[in-house]
């Protein structure tokens, strides 16, 4: 139909595209741009020409990790041992 449906409240609006300006073109492929992790969930592409196709992906959006705080503990000295403690939320 030349269309997307973007759900209610979705945020979506202004970040989906079709990839082609016409879809009727054979490629309905859409772009989702600037991802967040409210995007997560099951996205559905229907195709209507003669017949309907209708297929479903899931995409999960993962947090970029934050940087890790790193440091050392133990002493310095040719011999010892150290440890190295790294932490990230």
């Amino acid at each position: 139909d030349h269309h997307v449906n973007y759900g209610s409240g979705s945020g979506l609006q202004d970040r989906v595209a079709f990839v082609q300006n016409d879809p009727s073109q054979y490629d309905a492929s859409i772009r989702l741009a600037d991802l967040q992790v409210s995007d997560t969930g099951t996205y559905q592409c229907r195709v209507k020409k003669n017949t309907v196709a209708v297929h479903e992906v899931i995409v999960t959006v993962q947090e970029k990790p934050a940087i890790p705080q790193c440091w050392t503990e133990g002493e310095l000295i040719e011999g010892s041992s150290i440890l190295l403690r790294c932490y990230s939320r």
